[in-house]
């Protein structure tokens, strides 16, 4: 078992007090308390101060979890690209990452001696628009949550999002489905929305007018047992995101039993697979026509519930370890080539 040691650094949140993210007791805790603004800085814009200086520690490879590297002396360094919605589609992005991510994020991944992907999807368009040759790229999974499949459908069970609520997500073409449901029956069961809302939420307003007002539930964010909880009791997850590098939720849901109706769009296909409704993106009448088979055709509820415990099944954390495994292995490879090549 190699040595793990986990970085963090904030002026106010402390990873070690978080009880959404325990780490193993294997793992050694390093806690800076400097300002993320300021680091990010330093290491985005000057490759400073590598991560040794912080740590006084040596390490074989550093893994930044988001595409941009941290700096390092001498380890082999390994970034994640969740997804690239960011670099072609600036208009959904916030000001900093609108300016900063697309050049940055191109001189990274070509600077980075392992890239690490969750999807296919993503791995793909890693190698397309960032010009990585895919033997860099290592697709490495999300997996299934540890929870057991429900028993039975619950009948009067809500329609579930979880997800953070941007234009990404498409949380107004959601909106809009949802309200066609309500204009063609009462009987159409309360929709929830999980997960941290953006400063200015542009849905505000239309949420407490009708016929959205007192059917649309905003909860903000959930610890885990109480996401379980919201899932046990959904009819059905909708995902009808404009972009998805993975799409942990339908995992999620699918772990359960709970049928899907998502876009056929990004690695959303990918993760599905035959358990839920698959339609196509920008068509509201569709999405919602999709959520009325699930709320009236039990025999597609059971047949997506099978099919999805099984989906799930799949994505095994396990497997997704022995990937990452492989592709730091793969990184170091490729840092000894670099150096040996610039003598």
């Amino acid at each position: 078992m190699p040595n793990i040691t986990a970085f963090s650094a904030s002026w106010n949140d402390r990873l070690s007090e978080s009880p959404s993210c325990p780490l193993p007791p294997s793992v050694r805790l390093i806690d800076k308390r400097i300002p993320v603004s300021l680091l990010n800085l330093a290491w985005h814009r000057f490759q400073w101060p590598p991560i040794e200086d912080l740590t006084q520690d040596i390490y074989e490879v550093v893994h930044s979890p988001h595409p941009l590297l941290i700096p390092s002396r001498s380890a082999a360094q390994v970034i994640t690209i969740h997804d690239l919605d960011f670099f072609t589609n600036t208009s959904r992005t916030s000001a900093e990452i609108r300016r900063d991510y697309p050049r940055l994020v191109q001189e990274h991944a070509s600077r980075a001696d392992h890239i690490v992907v969750p999807s296919k999807y993503t791995a793909s368009q890693v190698a397309r628009q960032l010009h990585i040759p895919p033997q860099s790229i290592t697709i490495c999974p999300n997996g299934s949550p540890d929870w057991t499949p429900r028993k039975q459908t619950p009948t009067n069970g809500h329609l579930l999002f979880v997800g953070e609520l941007t234009e990404r997500k498409n949380i107004s073409g959601l909106l809009n489905a949802y309200e066609i449901l309500l204009t063609n029956s009462t009987a159409v069961p309360d929709l929830v929305l999980v997960g941290k809302q953006s400063t200015i939420s542009p849905w505000q307003t239309r949420l407490r007018k009708s016929p959205l007002a007192e059917r649309v539930r905003c909860t903000g964010y959930v610890d885990r047992v109480k996401l379980e909880e919201f899932y046990r009791n959904a009819s059905a997850l909708l995902i009808p995101s404009f972009d998805e590098g993975f799409g942990i939720p339908v995992i999620e849901a699918m772990t359960i039993g709970v049928p899907v109706v998502a876009v056929r769009r990004g690695a959303l296909p990918e993760v599905v697979g035959d358990a839920g409704l698959l339609v196509d993106p920008d068509n509201d009448q569709m999405f919602a026509a999709a959520v009325v088979r699930i709320l009236n055709d039990h025999q597609l509820v059971r047949t997506c519930r099978e099919n999805g415990i099984q989906q799930a099944k799949a994505f095994n954390w396990n497997q997704s370890a022995k990937a990452l495994l492989t592709a730091y292995r793969k990184a170091v490879v490729s840092r000894s080539s670099r150096m040996f090549s610039s003598k």
